[in-house]
């Protein structure tokens, strides 16, 4: 102290403790955390408890059996049961117990859906029902429940396969045979990146590809299933209304308007689709939340405005509850309509819970409800958990009610309450458009760039100008165009539908057309999105000062997505191409990888250039038997196509990348074809003094979604012979299969 100046010791002179002048934190904390309990908001962390269960269950290298799990949740519950007089011990066996429940439902799940999967690649007859089809701009895309698959063991036989074919005559419910070529679900085109096996097995598929060839009506071996006639019956419906909403809309905007009523995405163009992806507008066609909302809502104003035009019933009979009534039974229908896939699945859960809150005299907009529907969905189906719909759906509804709960404890504003009539509903709308959006935008936003590595800085313009056509003209249309459908007077609503719809396209391409629309930015790892995942959860469950931590797994949640680890070469799951960063820091491709699988590529580095840009090559020394590219660090990087240039690529390159079988000795490191079929697409960091290698199928994790692990090749075993144009199609063609 004596050494300071003067000035500096009188401000530094203190005559109490440093603690005193600091607030009691501890005790602010536990009376939030009282407060927090007394308000109840403890139930609202329960299904989070339950997605961390779920998270370890799909974390674990081999699956687990059922008996462990469902044993630590008997022993958490008789434990809170027998603690509920200490209520803190209580409430960690509570949550321990939700846990076990996660982890309990996902083994459940699995064993319960578990079915046999292609082990390798097949190209014989197939025969089967058409359980769905969906038109596409080329062709169709069908799924097919298997009858026979000659050639492939009875026991590992797929029950259900996903293929495209350009015939377009066949129907739901047809009993086909054809010449099929069949791949076994691929794995993530990249490490870490989305695994396509792994929803396939969830979505009961076991095997992709495609019909090239004809397709011959056959005598079934046996009758159709009870429940594939059910599923049959109503693909019909769906593709015929399809059919007739495109027609009267016209062109895109009607394609539109009818995916927005059938689900029936197939026929919207690629280009359409980016349009409404860069306008941030692309969640208006997938039926899901706002979908249900829509029309549970338009249900049930019209049910309750049509029994008040009865003096009597309005004043003897519950109105409101009726018209919940009356939505939930729409609601129900509308999902099973539109193919009850699963994000529209989890929105009925959702608006069921919403309005079932209605019938026992609750308010329908609350955390606690949307607590419960998380809680239904994850028990349901758990693995929903990983994919982007259950996130940003949940996400963006988490955000809008506690933004909700704050705005009803401001001060109304004076000023707007006093404009006259057609001003004021018209600002609050605006306002609220604008508000909702943003408050959507900002929680989705980590969701989309983890998942896709896009973000749409003018999404908040699109939905601004597009939502309003949506939610008063498309959507109430929709509704009036199904209840006319049956009586065949339904036209005038498909062509407004299409009008509006083709407004709603005029908007997106306008906002596409701005420059970076679209911002391409590297792929983060999912600790940085657990850490995003937590703040919104922290920022939103809780209601005191509490909230205001969530700043601290926000910015680890930043540091971590701001410098993501980017892999110097990307090498294809077969071989057929690799891309690798080169001496100026950008990637440079070799071979010929599918065009999906680039795109993905190029996506996870931050690279917005598009697969058919010849830039792209730039930097890569190429002759007809392979190319050599030099990474920043001088080493040098082969890709060969030829066994006499490999023997050479093996003496001079550092590392050596081919689709054919080795097994001779070689300098560089090599990968060849069977290292790429026993551990899948391959990533490599150029470490200091060697490489850093991380693989999409890791040899550990032996879990039902997994590849079969390839038996090793005898040496003597010639190399494969080239394939034909049939098996050497698009793997994009499997991979858009499956989504």
């Amino acid at each position: 102290m004596l050494a300071l100046p003067a000035r500096l010791r009188r401000g530094a002179h203190f005559s109490q403790p440093l603690s005193a002048f600091l607030p009691d934190w501890g005790g602010r904390l536990r009376q939030a955390f009282e407060t927090e309990i007394e308000r109840r908001r403890l139930f609202n962390w329960l299904p989070v408890c339950m997605g961390a269960g779920v998270l370890l269950y799909f974390l674990a290298d081999r699956e687990p059996g059922l008996a462990a799990p469902l044993a630590g949740l008997v022993l958490c519950a008789l434990a809170a049961l027998l603690m509920r007089q200490r209520r803190a011990i209580m409430a960690i066996c509570i949550a321990t117990a939700a846990a076990f429940a996660g982890f309990t439902a996902a083994t459940w799940r699995t064993a319960n859906i578990a079915a046999p999967a292609l082990a390798r690649n097949h190209v014989g007859k197939l025969t089967g029902f058409v359980e769905a089809l969906e038109q596409r701009e080329k062709g169709v895309r069908i799924v097919i429940q298997v009858t026979d698959l000659p050639g492939v063991d009875p026991g590992q036989r797929p029950r259900r396969v996903r293929v495209t074919t350009p015939v377009t005559t066949l129907k739901p419910g047809d009993h086909i045979s054809a010449t099929a070529r069949l791949l076994p679900p691929p794995g993530p085109a990249r490490p870490g990146g989305y695994d396509f096996a792994r929803d396939a097995f969830f979505q009961g598929v076991g095997a992709v590809g495609n019909i090239a060839g004809k397709i011959a009506l056959a005598p079934p071996p046996v009758p159709m299933p009870r429940r594939l006639a059910l599923a049959v019956a109503i693909d019909q419906a769906r593709n015929a209304l399809t059919e007739r909403i495109a027609t009267s809309g016209g062109g895109q905007a009607g394609a539109m308007a009818a995916a927005l009523v059938t689900g029936k995405r197939g026929l919207i163009s690629e280009q359409t689709n980016n349009d409404l992806r860069a306008a941030g507008i692309y969640h208006i066609v997938s039926i899901s939340g706002l979908h249900m909302v829509l029309a549970a809502g338009t249900i049930f104003w019209l049910v309750r405005a049509l029994l008040t035009l009865s003096q009597t019933v309005a004043l003897h009979w519950p109105v409101k509850k009726l018209a919940a009534l009356v939505a939930m039974l729409g609601a129900t229908a509308y999902c099973i309509f539109s193919g009850a896939d699963v994000a529209t699945e989890r929105s009925l859960i959702m608006t069921l819970v919403m309005l079932g809150a209605i019938l026992v005299d609750r308010p329908a907009l609350s955390m606690r409800n949307l607590a419960l529907s998380a809680i239904i969905v994850l028990l349901r189906e758990p693995e929903a958990l990983l994919g982007p719909s259950f996130q940003m759906s949940f996400g963006a509804v988490a955000a809008l009610i506690a933004f909700a709960e704050r705005w009803q404890e401001r001060a109304p504003d004076a000023a707007a309450a006093a404009w006259p009539w057609p001003l004021r509903p018209l600002w609050l709308s605006a306002v609220g458009i604008l508000t909702t959006t943003m408050v959507a935008t900002a929680a989705t936003a980590p969701y989309g760039v983890y998942h896709f590595q896009t973000f749409n800085p003018f999404g908040l313009l699109g939905n601004a100008l597009a939502l309003p056509f949506v939610s008063l003209i498309v959507m109430p249309a929709a509704v009036f165009g199904v209840l006319a459908y049956p009586f065949g007077l339904d036209w005038p609503a498909w062509a407004l539908m299409g009008w509006a719809s083709g407004y709603v396209l005029q908007l997106a391409h306008w906002v596409a057309g701005i420059d970076r629309s679209t911002v391409v930015l590297p792929a983060f790892g999912s600790t940085a999105l657990i850490l995003f995942s937590l703040s919104l959860l922290w920022l939103t469950l809780w209601t005191t000062a509490l909230r205001f931590l969530a700043a601290l797994p926000l910015v680890g949640g930043l540091a971590l997505a701001s410098a993501p680890s980017r892999p110097d070469i990307l090498i294809e799951r077969d071989g057929s191409g690799v891309l690798v960063r080169g001496p100026e820091g950008k990637m440079v491709l070799a071979g010929k990888p599918s065009r999906f699988v680039l795109t993905q590529w190029l996506h996870a580095d931050g690279d917005s250039r598009a697969p058919d840009d010849a830039a792209l090559r730039n930097g890569a020394a190429c002759d007809p038997r392979g190319c050599v590219i030099r990474l920043p660090d001088g080493r040098s990087v082969a890709y060969t196509r030829d066994r006499i240039t490999l023997v050479e690529d093996c003496l001079r390159a550092d590392l050596v990348v081919t689709s054919l079988y080795w097994t001779a000795p070689c300098a560089a490191r090599l990968i060849d074809r069977s290292a790429l079929m026993r551990d899948g697409a391959t990533a490599y960091h150029a470490a200091r003094g060697g490489w850093r290698a991380y693989t999409a199928d890791e040899v550990t994790r032996l879990r039902p979604w997994t590849r079969a692990r390839p038996e090793p090749k005898p040496a003597s075993e010639p190399a494969p012979a080239p394939a034909t144009a049939a098996a050497t199609a698009e793997p994009a063609q499997d991979a858009e299969a499956i989504q």
